[in-house]
């Protein structure tokens, strides 16, 4: 059964959650901080599924993450049982290997309305941003891991960020437009990003989490932490540091909560330029 408090206790969330912006401020800041960006259950030979009772025992009761479908789906049904006006939107991700975009329904985020004001929420992207981004505003949304704005282009909208390390351009992540979507929409690219040769998902094993001072990483055999620069003076930094398989599955567990119930095959392969669209 699908428990609303036992979702908000598997994010950390206490206390009365009305549906008001402060509150979707905090469930979406601490879904980031405790439900992993991950696709291990391609790389463990699993299949990922979309369907929410699913996506409950997996998130919630197994205490795993997921990539875009899993995470901004169940999100979905949590903030809608909250009693948020959310909408499933779509987006193409523009690839920072190949820098081509993928194909229609290559990601899957919400718009939330709190008092007639549009918010973006995503907690499925692996490296965007912490606080849902407003709408309303195509002026720079500074946060605590870097900046976002939303650029219009007809009407199409582009989420772009500046880099957590040290970043002075604008980068595209993804493009989108408001026209609402169903979640049956997705399963196409669901089944595409478990096999294509041209997808992030397919062709690296990764597992990802927001830090308060940064981001950690597992992608194939390397592990590779981010930390942002203070205000005293410390820099920004990265590294990246290899793996054994036994290293893989003690960080999994101690960093992420993660314990596998299959072998995973670490994977880092070239991402291929996809067919353009």
């Amino acid at each position: 059964m699908m428990d609303v408090q036992r979702y908000l206790a598997r994010i950390g969330c206490s206390g009365p959650c009305p549906p008001t912006l402060e509150t979707l401020r905090y469930l979406h800041l601490n879904h980031l901080l405790t439900v992993p960006f991950e696709n291990l259950t391609i790389h463990t030979r699993g299949r990922v599924r979309l369907e929410l009772p699913l996506l409950y025992e997996k998130i919630v009761v197994n205490h795993r993450g997921g990539f875009c479908f899993e995470i901004n789906g169940l999100f979905s049904w949590l903030l809608s049982q909250m009693g948020y006006d959310v909408t499933l939107l779509s987006a193409q991700v523009r690839s920072r290997f190949t820098g081509a975009y993928g194909p229609p329904f290559d990601h899957l985020f919400l718009m939330v309305k709190v008092d007639e004001h549009r918010w973006l929420c995503d907690v499925g992207f692996g490296s965007g941003f912490q606080l849902p981004l407003s709408l309303e505003t195509d002026s720079p949304q500074i946060q605590s891991h870097g900046v976002y704005r939303l650029r219009s282009e007809g009407n199409l909208i582009f989420m772009e960020s500046k880099s957590e390390i040290g970043g002075e351009c604008w980068t595209e992540q993804y493009k989108f437009t408001l026209e609402p979507r169903d979640r049956a929409d997705f399963r196409a690219m669901c089944d595409y990003h478990q096999s294509s040769v041209s997808s992030l998902m397919f062709c690296k094993s990764l597992c990802s989490l927001l830090l308060p001072t940064g981001r950690i990483t597992i992608m194939g055999r390397r592990l590779i932490i981010s930390s942002l620069g203070s205000g005293d003076g410390e820099h920004a930094s990265r590294t990246i540091t290899d793996l054994s398989d036994e290293e893989i599955t003690e960080l999994l567990r101690e960093k992420f909560g993660i314990v596998l119930q299959a072998p995973l095959i670490p994977k880092d392969n070239v991402v291929l330029p996809p067919i353009k669209y």
